[in-house]
């Protein structure tokens, strides 16, 4: 079942973000995700599904706030660096601390930033659902957003 399920999730096209967060020394930390969903307009809440031993879900939990980047078609290079775990993926990009709650902003990389402070968790299987109110948008550019489906990664179509 294992197998098909894969299959069917990686023929689901999703946009692509990057959520970060700082330890408790304030040390950055992040992961690509392609599991992010709009929950509320009123408080404005979403959720992303983070692996239960990810660093990056432990900095969020012990600083309790994060932000979802949500990346542009020109960050393919970002989108595979988070998902690598190298870890001197914040020695390799462009960010900035935010004004108040959050994680890093990916300036280059990122067309827009939601700033989040952690509601509430689910742990469901291999991974943790975490439920943040967006506290600050920030929108950084109109480029276009990065998608991913079939396995690779994708732009949206540009209208004639």
């Amino acid at each position: 079942m294992s197998a098909q399920f894969r299959s069917l999730m990686a023929a689901y096209p999703t946009g692509v973000a990057v959520v970060t967060a700082f330890d408790r020394e304030l040390t950055p930390w992040g992961m690509t995700v392609s599991s992010l969903s709009s929950v509320s307009l009123d408080p404005p809440t979403l959720l992303v599904c983070l692996r239960h031993l990810s660093p990056t879900l432990d900095a969020l939990v012990h600083n309790g706030s994060f932000t979802v980047n949500l990346l542009h078609d020109g960050a393919r290079s970002a989108a595979e660096l988070f998902s690598s775990g190298d870890p001197s993926r914040f020695d390799r990009i462009s960010w900035e601390k935010p004004e108040s709650v959050g994680g890093p902003h990916l300036v280059d990389d990122a067309h827009a930033a939601a700033d989040c402070e952690v509601d509430h968790m689910h742990r469901t299987g291999t991974h943790v659902v975490v439920f943040g109110k967006v506290t600050r948008v920030v929108h950084r550019s109109a480029a276009q957003p990065l998608l991913y489906g079939l396995r690779q990664y994708a732009s949206w179509p540009r209208s004639a």
